[in-house]
């Protein structure tokens, strides 16, 4: 099959099978270029086959010769469709690390579901012994309840009043006004129960009652500030009401580890170009503006250069882990720089669409939008018929 890519609202909805194990090699070939950090042994990693979750997975195998178990929901090939992005960069990821003769696995599943959980347990019993590092990297949507069965989705609103701002296709390069209603209770409620910290804590108390857990372990969840252009719909809107119960979480969790002296601490991470990130209003215009004054000042990272960053400034720096008043590890402060939003401010007040591509990196975001699906690299025939 000669496979192109299949993009609508922002969305792209098919991979390429060469690019995308084409775009591990390239982390992992980052990774490998940087210094060697002594970090974990052993790490879970759930929500592993894409943008942080991955990257955080080549980081530690790469730069620390860890073994790894990932956790993730992604589908095979067709015979009319090809996987999902996150299967072939799971595979690939995985074949480069077990040919550094490391340990990498996966569970393809529900990470929500009790079963997933006893299935990592007793991976890591066969494989590992126990783990050192536990990584809660999840962008769903949906989720069940694995208790009652209930299913709950999560909503993209803001809370209190309606939110109009201005967002971006940047593929066609047109910059439209968008409105979005306030969110009612139940609509709040649920995007917590989807997104905040209560699978995380689900996760870590059965890791800790089954035993799987190494003395001194470490467990880090994966969070987002943003700047006042994303506020409104983001921080101050129903995500940022799960984002705030997940840090919460962070506090009751090292409580609980305090046993095996062990801790679990927020990320705060940068904006980056994600399957997720792609979708919510706002975010593509601010990120274009956003990359091109981190590019000029020489401070722009993708998901990799973050968490390489993560474990070698951060996390196995040596001493106390860096952290904000609110015990968080903030890997955004580059982003939020006084003079990086003073730019950012300035080139959105005057952005328009014939001046975009003055003020905006189109090629970056876009390159980065398609290389996580596999496409874009000019070193793949995409005139090529690819087996699924």
């Amino acid at each position: 099959m000669i496979i192109k890519p299949m993009i609508r609202n922002n969305i792209c909805v098919n991979a390429h099978p060469k690019g995308a194990r084409f775009y591990v090699n390239r982390l992992v070939d980052y990774v490998r270029s940087q210094k060697r950090i002594e970090g974990p042994a052993n790490v879970l990693v759930i929500g592993s086959s894409a943008g942080y979750g991955l990257s955080t997975r080549a980081t530690a195998a790469f730069a620390s010769g860890a073994n790894s178990l990932g956790v993730a929901f992604e589908k095979p090939a067709s015979a009319k469709r090809p996987a999902t992005p996150g299967w072939y960069m799971t595979e690939e990821l995985e074949r480069l690390a077990r040919a550094d003769g490391l340990y990498a696995e996966s569970l393809i599943g529900d990470a929500f579901s009790h079963e997933t959980k006893q299935n990592a347990i007793a991976k890591i019993r066969e494989n590992m012994g126990s783990v050192d590092l536990v990584i809660y990297s999840l962008a769903s949507g949906v989720r069940v309840d694995p208790d009652t069965g209930e299913m709950f989705r999560s909503a993209l609103k803001p809370i209190g009043e309606p939110y109009t701002s201005y967002t971006l296709d940047p593929f066609k390069e047109e910059i439209r006004e968008v409105s979005v209603e306030p969110a009612t209770q139940e609509e709040i409620d649920a995007t917590v129960k989807v997104m905040g910290g209560e699978d995380w804590a689900l996760w870590i108390q059965a890791l800790l009652d089954a035993g799987v857990l190494s003395e001194g372990a470490t467990t880090l969840a994966y969070s987002y500030i943003g700047s006042d252009f994303t506020r409104p719909i983001y921080r101050d809107g129903t995500i940022g009401q799960a984002k705030e119960h997940l840090e919460g979480t962070a506090g009751e969790l090292s409580s609980r580890l305090a046993t095996i002296g062990g801790s679990a601490r927020v990320s705060v991470n940068k904006a980056v170009v994600t399957r997720a990130s792609a979708v919510i209003p706002v975010v593509p215009l601010y990120m274009t503006i956003l990359f091109r004054v981190m590019k000029e000042k020489g401070l722009h990272e993708g998901t990799i250069e973050q968490m390489y960053r993560l474990f070698s400034e951060r996390l196995y720096a040596g001493g106390k882990v860096p952290v904000d008043e609110e015990g968080r590890i903030r890997l955004d402060d580059w982003e939020l720089r006084d003079a990086v939003q003073g730019q950012v401010r300035a080139g959105w007040d005057s952005v328009s669409e014939e001046n975009l591509a003055e003020i905006a990196d189109l090629e970056e975001y876009r390159s980065e939008f398609l290389h996580m699906h596999g496409f874009g690299f000019d070193e793949i025939d995409y005139d090529e018929d690819v087996d699924l």
